[in-house]
């Protein structure tokens, strides 16, 4: 159990990107998601506040073809690990509020 403990916490330090940077790198990403990680199209997800980590393993799993979206595989196909790292970071980073309805 201890191994798996290490493992994960080894994948979430590496995941720790830059949000200055993934900002300048999610100008591929707006288009669908918005600048704001609020998304543009019906079939796109709102991505602002997603835990990064998650963003990194879904990035990460498009890329290497193991999640398929013809959109995002054209996308996430030039982006680096530290891309996707820093890009992760900046979604991640807005911060959202969630309201209970009446």
């Amino acid at each position: 159990m201890s191994l798996a403990v290490l493992i994960t916490c080894s994948t979430v330090a590496k995941a720790a990107g830059d949000a200055a940077s993934g900002k300048k790198v999610m100008l591929k990403c707006q288009v669908c998601h918005g600048k704001d990680g609020l998304a543009k199209l019906p079939e796109a997800p709102n991505i602002a506040g997603q835990k990064e980590a998650y963003l990194v393993k879904a990035l990460t799993a498009f890329k290497a073809g193991e999640r398929k979206n013809e959109q995002m595989t054209v996308v996430v196909k030039g982006l680096s690990d530290e891309d996707i790292a820093n890009v992760a970071a900046y979604y991640s980073s807005i911060k959202i509020i969630v309201q209970n309805p009446p």
